[in-house]
């Protein structure tokens, strides 16, 4: 699944391509390595319109994936949109968007070695967006940290298509190319906004790097 992402476009770009309303996010670095956990941004509706805001990376795992633990990391990528742990986070409130620039899939070497596989839009990295959904929540992520009340997010998958395929044949994530699709997933009824969830055309998407685990070519 993908565990790795990165967002290299400045702020301001981030504002204008997904109309934010208020920026709530601070000062935003590039971020050509996003993992699982770190704060990243995320545009949700706000109570004047879009906001960008920062949220931690993956959503509180289903109960059954929690047995025996302390600790609760989070879900990163969901699929499964009918289970009833999902079904919640589901509705126009709790739908967001995540921009991106690349995303990482891990390919298996000869040598049996994991080595990241970076896909983009284009070599220039454009900006684009992960379906993604998010909640407040309280829990404990880290020992170290103790219990926290925070915002996080994960973003939906989907089937691979021709060009992920042949490096992770198992899902890719849904991706949001236009104005429209945005304006869908954070403002449709669930059926409609959920008709999203497809495979990027072939032709959309193509391999921009490999072997390094920041995408350090699309900072701009």
């Amino acid at each position: 699944m993908c565990n790795l992402y990165s967002v290299t476009k400045g702020q301001a770009a981030i504002r204008a391509l997904f109309r934010i309303a208020q920026d709530r996010a601070g000062n935003l670095p590039s971020m050509p390595g996003v993992f699982p956990d770190y704060p990243a941004p995320i545009v949700r509706t706000g109570q004047v319109g879009r906001e960008l805001v920062t949220a931690r990376w993956g959503m509180p795992s289903p109960v059954f994936a929690l047995k025996g633990r302390t600790t609760d990391p989070g879900v990163t990528n969901v699929r499964n949109v009918s289970s009833p742990h999902w079904r919640r986070w589901l509705g126009q409130a709790s739908r967001c968007v995540v921009p991106f620039t690349s995303f990482s899939e891990y390919e298996t070497t000869s040598e049996g070695k994991k080595v990241p596989v970076w896909f983009a839009l284009g070599e220039d990295r454009p900006l684009a967006a992960f379906a993604g959904i998010w909640t407040t929540w309280t829990s404990v992520r880290k020992k170290a940290e103790g219990e926290v009340t925070c915002d996080v997010f994960a973003f939906l998958t989907t089937d691979a298509n021709g060009v992920v395929g042949p490096i992770h044949p198992k899902a890719m994530p849904v991706i949001l190319r236009t104005e429209d699709e945005v304006a869908t997933w954070l403002t449709a009824p669930a059926p409609e906004a959920l008709a999203l969830q497809r495979p990027l055309p072939d032709d959309a998407l193509r391999i921009v790097a490999r072997g390094e685990k920041k995408d350090e070519a699309s900072a701009a």
